[in-house]
């Protein structure tokens, strides 16, 4: 492999939603990957809109002290309501203080809903997320989140003793288009499945089921998550040996990728 382009030669599967897939991709080609993009989400607004409508109203009104946002999707859905609803500015007039659980998401908050973090947990995930909170949180919080969302962030937080008020921002369904995945296993074409979050994994191994694929095809090819939770579905899955990115970003997992297949060399196929 090339050493400033040390993923030359292999074909990588981003399975990221297509209008979030853009920064995987660009990095993966940076490195030299050929970028095969197979989106196992997409994301629809909520079924009901009445209770997002009234906690975006009470957290303008200030009748919340913390805003949560757990991912760009949550950032995305929240400021494409405020945009249907016509209210000008996003969120920035609410006094309500940002918590993010990483830096992408804050920077989405920033740009999408005009308001910046106040809190960014040390690692990138609910787990470090809920005890930064913790530490400062008794009162109330609004945790807009995906339909699918585990419980475990609102329950910590409502056991450290916050109010919080649980809504759904967003809806997360099973992707189309993209790359003919399944055909491509069967080439042997395919050297690497990257997932950023554990709903990449369930709606991937549904949607390669469904296209007349099965989960064995993953056995010969890296599977790289971009933290513990992903990680934990994939072996939820019984997928074989998934690499877990030591930072929760983007650059994390592409990271661990260059690292793996870095280790690999020899047994990497020819450019």
């Amino acid at each position: 492999m090339q050493e400033n382009r040390p993923l030359t030669g292999l074909s990588i599967v981003n399975t990221r939603a297509n209008h979030q897939a853009e920064p995987l991709t660009d990095e993966l080609s940076a490195m030299g990957a050929t970028v095969l993009h197979y989106p196992a989400i997409r994301i629809a607004p909520p079924a009901d809109f009445a209770p997002l409508d009234g906690a975006l109203a009470a957290l303008l009104q200030g009748k919340f002290d913390w805003l949560v946002l757990t991912s760009a999707n949550t950032v995305e859905g929240l400021a494409q309501r405020l945009e249907m609803l016509q209210i000008a500015g996003g969120l920035a007039s609410t006094p309500a203080r940002i918590a993010a659980v990483g830096p992408a998401t804050a920077e989405a908050a920033a740009r999408r809903l005009d308001v910046h973090a106040n809190l960014i947990p040390e690692e990138f995930v609910a787990e470090s997320l809920a005890k930064a909170l913790a530490l400062q949180v008794d009162g109330r919080i609004l945790l807009p989140q995906s339909e699918i969302a585990r419980p475990f962030l609102a329950d910590a937080l409502q056991a450290a003793g916050a109010a919080v008020t649980q809504v759904v921002a967003y809806r997360t369904l099973t992707g189309q288009g993209g790359d003919p995945l399944p055909q491509l296993f069967w080439e042997g074409r395919i050297d690497a499945v990257t997932f950023t979050s554990p709903s990449t994994v369930h709606n991937f191994l549904k949607r390669l089921k469904a296209e007349g694929g099965n989960p064995g095809m993953l056995v010969d090819v890296a599977i790289a998550c971009i933290g513990p939770q992903t990680a934990a579905a994939a072996v939820s899955h019984d997928l074989p040996r998934p690499l877990a990115a030591e930072e929760s970003t983007v650059s994390g997992l592409v990271q661990t990728l260059v690292r793996y297949f870095h280790a690999a060399s020899p047994k990497v196929r020819a450019t």
